[in-house]
């Protein structure tokens, strides 16, 4: 426990300095928001507002991490991962920056970044881990030994859906960290429940983005940016592979998919009806902001749904 507290320490207090010191750096580089056209009238205000802010809680985990990883080596493989799809976050909001509108990387070349990252990790998982295709299927003592093909696609699909939706989830002020801070306690105890030996860098991700918040809550100073979210992204996917429970993602991670999932319907649903639309607009806590709720209440509200569903999910696993 004590080593907990200390990650989680470490992961609050390098993130609640580095913030500040990063806001007038990236005021002073002009690395600010663009706000799209489309996007909720009332986001335009929010214009010129700082992004990568998600570089700090890199940071501050990879410093967490470091510390440990002598007597933790679980913990290396999430932080590559994270890492990984994290760097493609760099690269996408840099353009951004340098282009002066929404516009980063060609999205089949991001995606094929993201595959790549996937592949990788997929091939360490078959590579070096015994036993990797079993896994434990959520509310049962039930394991299964999954055929690698089947365990290759499921991956696959996880990993890259996981990463996308925790990225289309970083659309409001604190929203993106607050619901990804109680999935990382969720998988600090859930490790710690099956010795998984990756608690120690999740502990540290929940301190950090808890300092992150208290820069980015509403009305934020800083954003995450592509930078962040698909940080966090890679950590939630890699995690929960990591812990043999793929399957338990679409539990505790019920709010991520809810984003994508609105996005897919209404896209769909707009090309089949010539223009119609199901949603007020997507993502999907956008719908609920434009049907009157505040930026705060869809935090809250998406931030309790993710509590109660990770308590679930616990006395489920």
């Amino acid at each position: 426990m004590n080593k907990l507290f200390l990650a989680w320490g470490i992961g609050f207090a390098v993130t609640a300095i580095l913030v500040p010191i990063l806001i007038p750096i990236l005021r002073r580089l002009k690395f600010g928001q663009q706000i799209r056209e489309v996007g909720p009238a009332g986001h335009k205000k929010k214009a010129g507002t700082p992004i990568m802010g998600g570089l700090a809680f890199m940071a501050a985990t990879t410093i967490a991490a470091l510390v440990f990883l002598p007597q933790n080596k679980e913990i290396l493989p999430i932080l590559l991962v994270s890492w990984g799809y994290g760097l493609i976050g760099v690269a996408d909001d840099a353009l951004i920056i340098i282009r002066k509108k929404n516009d980063g990387l060609k999205p089949r070349f991001k995606l094929l970044l993201q595959i790549t990252v996937t592949v990788l990790f997929i091939w360490y998982r078959l590579a070096k881990v015994p036993e990797a295709t079993v896994i434990r299927l959520p509310f049962t003592q039930v394991t299964w030994n999954m055929p690698v093909w089947l365990y290759i696609v499921l991956l696959f699909f996880l990993c890259l859906g996981t990463d996308n939706a925790v990225n289309l989830n970083d659309g409001l002020d604190g929203l993106c960290g607050s619901v990804t801070m109680v999935v990382a306690l969720f998988v600090t105890a859930l490790s710690v429940k099956y010795g998984a030996g990756i608690e120690l860098f999740s502990a540290a991700l929940s301190g950090a983005l808890l300092g992150y918040l208290l820069y980015n809550s509403n009305p934020a100073m800083i954003f995450m940016g592509d930078t962040g979210s698909l940080y966090l992204g890679g950590f939630v996917a890699a995690s929960f592979v990591t812990l043999a429970q793929p399957f338990m993602i679409l539990i505790a991670g019920f709010i991520y998919f809810a984003e994508i999932v609105s996005v897919m319907m209404q896209v769909s649903y707009f090309r089949l009806t010539h223009g119609k639309r199901i949603f007020r607009m997507t993502p999907i806590h956008h719908h609920f902001e434009l049907g009157g709720w505040s930026e705060p209440r869809v935090v809250i509200v998406f931030s309790a749904i993710t509590v109660c569903l990770c308590i679930v999910s616990y006395l489920g696993a």
